[in-house]
């Protein structure tokens, strides 16, 4: 009865011991759902990176490619006209 007893301890410490890490040790459930917390935020500013890379490529393309993409940025951005045009500012 003594060496059952005995046994039954030790299998109890062991699954102790398991559930302890299952739930607070080393690669924990809450450690593992921290850490995909962290990957789906890090994945979300990857995303949104990636289309603002995307649009500045976009963009270059277009500035390399015509002259119009040029003289519109020069016209809003800088308030340049053509020679032969008349600028009229209207104050509201």
């Amino acid at each position: 009865m003594n060496f059952v007893n005995i046994l039954i301890a030790i299998l109890i410490l062991l699954i102790i011991q398991l559930q302890y890490r299952l739930w607070l040790g080393d690669g924990s459930r809450l450690e593992v759902q921290e850490y995909q917390q962290q990957l789906d935020v890090l994945t979300k500013e990857a995303k949104e990176k990636k289309e603002r890379n995307e649009a500045l490529y976009a963009e270059v393309l277009d500035l390399r490619k015509g002259e119009e993409a040029i003289e519109e940025r020069a016209r809003y951005e800088l308030g340049m006209i053509k020679g032969n045009e008349t600028f009229f500012q209207v104050i509201e």
